[in-house]
């Protein structure tokens, strides 16, 4: 219940909160995902109460500070216990910040515990793809516009937060959708900002927040994807989809 507000205020909330939790429960381990502030919160109310802290999806680095999930991610690995790698790419990082050095201790015989474990994501795709039912709405949607479609979602601050950069954005993906239809599910975020903005759009699909098992819908049967979520740049890569990165960095670079 703590949507809404600045970085601080979420993330100081949430460490109050789970440090409840932790307190009530008293686990042996508290595992933690991504690299989101509720990840952060979690991994900061645990260490402090001195319970050993798991990171799965930990070793990922997009080189960019400017983005809060790099931060989330770099002080969830320096306080984890275990560091859980979905790729290759994110133990060579966690080498090179020197983790498989004796100098960071965080077990009785002084390693930190790092393994590459695969993809959580891809598990889920995989536990999903046949099964997924979409929502009669997505249903609908997609026979009216005849099966042939892009996907695209932009929520990241880089690029709502300038004007300039979401009116050229929206109107860039308006122009594709000229010839092929492109479905774009406004996080609520962005579609305050495109109204604050004044920004129009005369042919994309603007629909509002979907779950899961309908994103995956709309991800098997789209020709493509124009995305600035990390989670989905991965999923277009699982449904063997093409996708545009609309960032300048991103943390998954083996997707490059």
């Amino acid at each position: 219940g703590l949507g809404g507000g600045s970085h601080g205020y979420m993330t100081g909330r949430m460490l109050e909160k789970i440090e409840e939790i932790i307190h009530e429960e008293k686990p042996d381990v508290v595992m933690v995902y991504g690299d989101t502030n509720s990840t952060l919160a979690g991994a900061l109310a645990a260490v402090k109460l001195h319970v050993p802290v798991a990171h799965v999806e930990a070793g990922l680095r997009s080189f960019d500070m400017r983005m809060p999930e790099e931060i989330n991610r770099i002080l969830t690995d320096r306080i984890s216990r275990w560091l859980f790698c979905p790729t290759d790419t994110a133990v060579k990082n966690l080498k090179k910040e020197g983790y498989f050095s004796k100098n960071i201790s965080r077990t009785s015989d002084g390693r930190t515990i790092v393994k590459k474990v695969g993809d959580v994501m891809y598990d889920a795709v995989l536990y999903y793809r046949n099964i997924a039912k979409p929502s009669e709405t997505i249903e609908s949607l997609i026979n009216k516009i005849g099966n042939v479609y892009y996907l695209a979602t932009i929520h990241r601050a880089e690029n709502t937060d300038q004007p300039l950069r979401l009116k050229n954005i929206i109107g860039s993906l308006d122009i594709i959708s000229e010839d092929i239809p492109i479905i774009l599910p406004l996080h609520p975020r962005t579609s305050k900002l495109i109204n604050d903005y004044s920004i129009k759009s005369n042919n994309m699909h603007l629909i509002d927040p979907l779950g899961y098992f309908d994103m995956i819908t709309l991800l098997k049967g789209c020709l493509g994807v124009f995305t600035d979520s990390g989670g989905l740049q991965k999923e277009a890569y699982f449904f063997n989809k093409p996708c545009i990165i609309l960032r300048d960095q991103t943390e998954w670079v083996e997707l490059v």
